[in-house]
């Protein structure tokens, strides 16, 4: 079926196009698609799969959730800055090493950067300056008790 894919234009993959693309091929080529017959066999372990890739999706995110929670309870201001990314590796390895804003903000830029960067090159600065940057507006609001006001979004 990739081959008779092929003879299609354009380069977009979605389910309408593989749609269509099989029910021209059952038309125009009739011995083309095969038909084929599920075992019992096949569909006891296909079941067994697919009960394991669910109960490792819900423990994914039961894990998740529960990191969340103590991040909120502990450190409402680190979870602000790294929570929406906390299903990144990356981001687990930093809370690993640094568990707090503080020590975060006392490894200074390079050192989060060498802990990440042999594991995840791509993502190492630009999560690592963006995390900087709001535990550094935190701390000034903190400091100077000001409420958070948004504004028009900036670059960093």
């Amino acid at each position: 079926m990739r081959r008779i894919a092929d003879l299609y234009p354009g380069e977009a993959k979605t389910d309408a196009k593989d749609a269509a693309v099989i029910a021209d091929a059952a038309r125009t080529m009739p011995h083309t698609p095969r038909s084929l017959e599920p075992t019992d066999e096949i569909t006891a372990e296909l079941t067994v799969l697919v009960g394991f890739d669910q109960d490792l999706a819900a423990e994914a995110t039961r894990t998740s959730k529960r990191i969340r929670g103590l991040l909120t309870q502990f450190h409402p201001s680190l979870e602000r800055v790294l929570g929406p990314r906390l299903g990144h590796q990356p981001v687990t390895w930093l809370l690993e090493r640094y568990g707090s804003p503080a020590a975060l903000r006392k490894a200074g830029r390079r050192r989060p950067a060498e802990v990440i960067r042999p594991k995840a090159p791509r993502i190492t600065q630009a999560l690592l300056r963006l995390a900087r940057h709001r535990i550094s507006v935190l701390f000034a609001m903190l400091r100077g008790g000001i409420f958070y006001q948004p504004g028009p979004p900036r670059l960093i």
